[in-house]
């Protein structure tokens, strides 16, 4: 349930990934890494408030689709596997 201060609408951070469909711990990562910028606003307790815009900006970022996302965990690309086999 979003909150309202100062005539706006805000969103926690469980909430707001809830909504996403993410993780909270996925979201922390990716703010960590860098992948999404953190939000604007914090309440007294520093606990993150996300806009409406900031919300619409994380579920566009996690239904994003990489046409080549990276390799992760040292995995080799299908590709470069297919060709190592191939050869």
């Amino acid at each position: 349930m979003p909150i309202e201060l100062k005539g706006a609408k805000f969103y926690r951070t469980a909430e707001a990934c809830r909504m996403a469909g993410i993780s909270k711990n996925t979201f922390l990562r990716w703010v960590k890494t860098g992948s999404f910028a953190d939000v604007e606003h914090r309440d007294r307790r520093g606990w993150r408030l996300f806009t409406q815009g900031e919300l619409e900006r994380l579920t566009a970022e996690a239904n994003r689709i990489d046409e080549n996302p990276p390799a992760q965990n040292g995995a080799i690309p299908s590709d470069s596997l297919k060709q190592v086999i191939s050869s």
